[in-house]
């Protein structure tokens, strides 16, 4: 029987089938520019909300965070953009709070060290500390810290996964991630980030027994690349198996840039999986 996502056996692939499978630049026609785009947006949503921009988690450059509050102690969704963790920053990503700010929810961009300057066990450390940050402000700020919820795309999708053992996030809506680690190291991406067995097993959340006991939301788009869509589905089935609760869904027609539209829009489907999340906790 022949695989509803396509070709997406990377063991079974050359280094430079591998390559081109895990590759979204290239996959997606214009993708530059619709990132140079992302950028503009997120200028604009900064000078509009400047009150909290490039707050500090950590001594590392990138451990900052933009915080756009809408809502006085309101709900947080921590934001963590993509780039296989070695490209791209919070500064392209912040535009993205516009679907979850049209419901009352704050929204918390926050960047991290990138490869080869940080480890990927550094960078998902780095999240977890941009947690504690904003629960150790929060009054300061003015958001509820026991009402956190994370969200990211790509490399944010798998950092939203392992963020979800924070004891203070309650939920998350990962978007377009990997979730298994291997065919990374496997490829050319691994040059920056450096992955040895142990280490990409470690940060693998298909290769643990279980996972965090919250609800999680998987989604991807039907037009992305065979090995992404594969281990969104994956993910679902592994926690399914373990009992963890779970959702999973492709947004028809989207390829991995296109479905950040979902997020953007307060009346997008990504949008709409945060508020509900946000509701039930």
């Amino acid at each position: 029987m022949s695989n509803p996502f396509g070709d997406s056996n990377w063991r079974a692939m050359s280094r430079e089938q591998i390559d081109a499978g895990l590759n979204n630049s290239v996959a997606v026609a214009g993708s530059a520019e619709i990132a140079n785009g992302w950028g503009q947006r997120s200028d604009a949503m900064k000078a509009k909300y400047p009150a909290h921009l490039d707050l500090t988690y950590g001594p590392r450059d990138r451990n900052r965070i933009d915080l756009i509050k809408v809502t006085e102690g309101g709900p947080v969704l921590l934001l963590i953009h993509g780039g296989y963790w070695q490209m791209r920053s919070k500064d392209f990503f912040t535009c993205f709070a516009a679907g979850p700010i049209a419901h009352g929810i704050n929204v918390a961009a926050i960047g991290y060290t990138l490869a080869p300057d940080a480890t990927l066990d550094e960078i998902v450390a780095e999240i977890h500390a941009g947690v504690d940050a904003l629960v150790a402000q929060a009054g300061a700020l003015g958001i509820d810290a026991e009402r956190i919820v994370v969200s990211g795309w790509s490399a944010g999708g798998h950092l939203t996964s392992t963020t979800l053992s924070h004891p203070k996030v309650k939920g998350g809506v990962a978007i377009s991630g990997i979730y298994d680690l291997e065919p990374i190291r496997a490829s050319y991406l691994n040059e920056k980030l450096k992955l040895d067995e142990a280490m990409s097993k470690r940060q693998s959340p298909l290769l643990q027994g279980a996972g965090p006991n919250k609800p999680l939301a998987l989604v991807v788009g039907g037009a992305e690349l065979p090995i992404l869509r594969q281990q969104t589905a994956d993910l679902a089935v592994h926690r399914v198996q373990h009992g963890l609760p779970v959702s999973y869904e492709e947004i028809p027609g989207a390829d991995h840039f296109s479905i950040m539209a979902e997020l953007e829009k307060p009346e997008g489907r990504i949008a709409a999986l945060i508020k509900d999340l946000v509701a039930r906790i």
